[in-house]
């Protein structure tokens, strides 16, 4: 249950808080791959895709949805997921993560997947399992107007795919 949220919570956080990501990048850990010629939508009222087949992931995404639905300054995003992560995930694993407005990256670096969702107050290791999550997440008011990008492609600290979202073009 616990790695949908974080998986969720990483798209939704870089929208709110950029800048609160160090602007570091490490090439060598880089996976970000994205197969522009098809188009795989994650199911439920979200404006999130996989970056490609999600058949060999990880975690196997049943729903998302969100509300507002897409996300508005201001307001309380609503999150519900569901899901089945295949394995457990352990200390190591890594998020490659780019968030762009507009044109302009403002996020492009690698982080440690457990490091990171003790932000949300969740801890490793992530049990295989079904997955549900029901999280709100106050959105700021001063989020810049533009079009927003991100991506999060996620990997056991063994380099498997356990996901890989993007979702383009959110306008605030």
């Amino acid at each position: 249950m616990k790695f949908l949220s974080a998986v969720t919570l990483l798209l939704a956080t870089p929208l709110v808080s950029a800048a609160s990501f160090p602007s570091f990048f490490d090439p060598s850990q880089a996976r970000i791959r994205v197969d522009p010629t098809q188009d795989f939508p994650v199911a439920g009222e979200n404006p999130l895709s996989f970056c490609a087949n999600p058949a060999d992931h990880l975690l196997e995404i049943d729903r998302v949805d969100l509300s507002p639905n897409p996300p508005k300054p201001g307001t309380t995003l609503n999150i519900k997921a569901s899901g089945v992560l295949k394995e457990t995930v352990e200390k190591g694993a890594t998020v490659n993560l780019e968030v762009k407005w507009g044109l302009i990256t403002l996020v492009k670096q690698t982080v440690d997947l457990c490091d990171q969702i003790k932000n949300v107050d969740l801890t490793c290791p992530l049990e295989n399992g079904d997955l549900v999550l029901e999280k709100q997440v106050d959105l700021p008011k001063q989020i810049p107007p533009g079009k927003y990008s991100v991506l999060a492609d996620v990997y056991t600290k063994d380099q498997k795919q356990v996901t890989c979202l993007k979702t383009d073009n959110i306008q605030f």
